[in-house]
């Protein structure tokens, strides 16, 4: 399965402001992590790949980044766009952030108001992309105590704070994804995690390390519930990244009676690795554990067709997160799901899902790349034939995913 989208993504970003040549394998070449690669090299980073998976970042050192000549366009890539806020707002230079039509579609004040607070000076078009930071601004450490859970948000605000006066902290309302504050140890700047508040002091430096990204859990669990619905299957996933901030798929899969088994557990450049052998089982409805929401965040589409699969009702609540990705996740689902014939009702926060036989016919994935794969693995336990319309963002994650999945006996083709 190809390498951690989020490690991918900081590992351009840190390797770039770091001093010294940082060195990746397993990068992921999908067009999300080659946006974050593309904006480095437009403000003077020298980066070699990827290629096969290798890439090169030269590091330019904190404050080595030159301006950029032109707009950065941030493609598809919510964490590119996010992220960079952080680093962008204390750089001496002006810059400006875009995306594509979904992008500019998703919610930024989430981002640019503990910026905001820090000092930063950002215009969006009403909270939303293109977004233009006013560079020359001295940003100031805060606590912030965040309004959601989100990853890329307690990023931002902690790349921001390497740069700001004094200490930034951050309290999360529920325990996120933490490549970061790994990452950031990784390339030897001190991160501090106490009582659920993070911290580190401004005004220190990173240095270049050597990295092997691991598998991506967000695109083996399109493997995992296909292994686990398709009769006969036996699928072993090798070098999965298994961060216990991100491994919420494999307990709620778990949960429902999937059987998965965890292999050959090992730690690869400070991250939890596993192989996962996964075998047809049956499922059963279960009420998902709001716990484990955003530890499953980017998963639930394809969640979502396990439940159609499973026997009786599963339910979801605390999940308003889904509403803002790349599209409304939750009404996309369950409008696609009703017109394969399942009974699926979407709450405010989350879904009701009854499983039963899905049949055939024409969804929309609406430029989603989750969507689209999940609805293609609904295709596996289909009366008929399925297809989903403007499925090209699947290249934004997992660019062979269509070979792939044709390898294993899948029947996918562009249409």
């Amino acid at each position: 399965v190809p390498g951690d989208k989020s490690m991918s993504h900081r590992t351009v970003m840190f390797g770039a402001l770091a001093e010294g040549t940082t060195t990746a394998t397993g990068f992921l070449e999908g067009q999300d992590a080659l946006c974050t690669v593309q904006a480095f090299r437009d403000m003077g980073v020298v980066i070699r790949g990827p290629k096969q998976g290798r890439i090169e970042i030269d590091g330019v050192g904190m404050h080595g980044l030159k301006a950029p000549e032109n707009v950065l366009d941030m493609g598809n890539s919510g964490t590119s766009i996010r992220l960079l806020s952080g680093l962008l707002a204390p750089q001496a230079f002006d810059s400006v952030m875009t995306g594509d039509f979904s992008l500019q579609k998703r919610p930024m004040g989430r981002v640019t108001t503990p910026l905001a607070l820090m000092g930063a000076v950002i215009d969006s078009e009403e909270g939303k992309p293109p977004l233009a930071i006013k560079g020359g601004q001295r940003l100031k450490g805060i606590h912030y105590e965040m309004p959601m859970a989100s990853a890329q948000v307690k990023s931002c605000v902690l790349l921001a704070g390497m740069y700001a006066e004094g200490r930034t902290s951050i309290s999360e309302p529920a325990t996120t994804r933490d490549h970061t504050e790994r990452m950031l140890r990784g390339f030897g700047y001190a991160v501090e995690c106490e009582n659920d508040v993070i911290s580190l002091q401004g005004g220190g430096a990173l240095k270049a390390t050597s990295l092997d990204i691991p598998a991506d859990i967000s695109s083996a669990a399109f493997f995992l519930v296909a292994a686990s619905i398709a009769e006969g299957s036996d699928l072993t996933l090798e070098h999965v990244g298994m961060n216990p901030t991100r491994a919420g798929v494999i307990t709620i899969l778990t949960l429902m009676g999937a059987d998965i088994e965890v292999l050959n557990e090992r730690e690869v450049g400070g991250e939890p690795v596993a192989d996962l052998r996964v075998r047809s089982a049956p499922l059963t409805g279960i009420e998902i554990p709001e716990d484990l929401v955003p530890l499953a965040i980017d998963e639930f589409p394809v969640l979502f067709i396990a439940a159609a699969c499973a026997e009786g009702e599963t339910v979801l609540t605390g999940a308003e997160e889904l509403r803002v990705k790349e599209s409304d996740r939750i009404q996309s689902m369950a409008d696609g799901l009703v017109t394969l014939g399942v009974n699926a009702v979407a709450t405010d926060d989350g879904i009701r899902i009854q499983g039963g036989e899905i049949g055939s016919g024409e969804v929309e994935s609406f430029d989603d790349h989750r969507i689209a794969m999940a609805f293609s693995i609904a295709g596996l336990k289909a009366s008929g034939p399925i297809t989903i319309k403007e499925a090209n963002n699947v290249a934004t994650s997992f660019p062979n995913f269509i070979e792939l999945m044709n390898s294993l006996g899948g029947n996918f083709y562009e249409v």
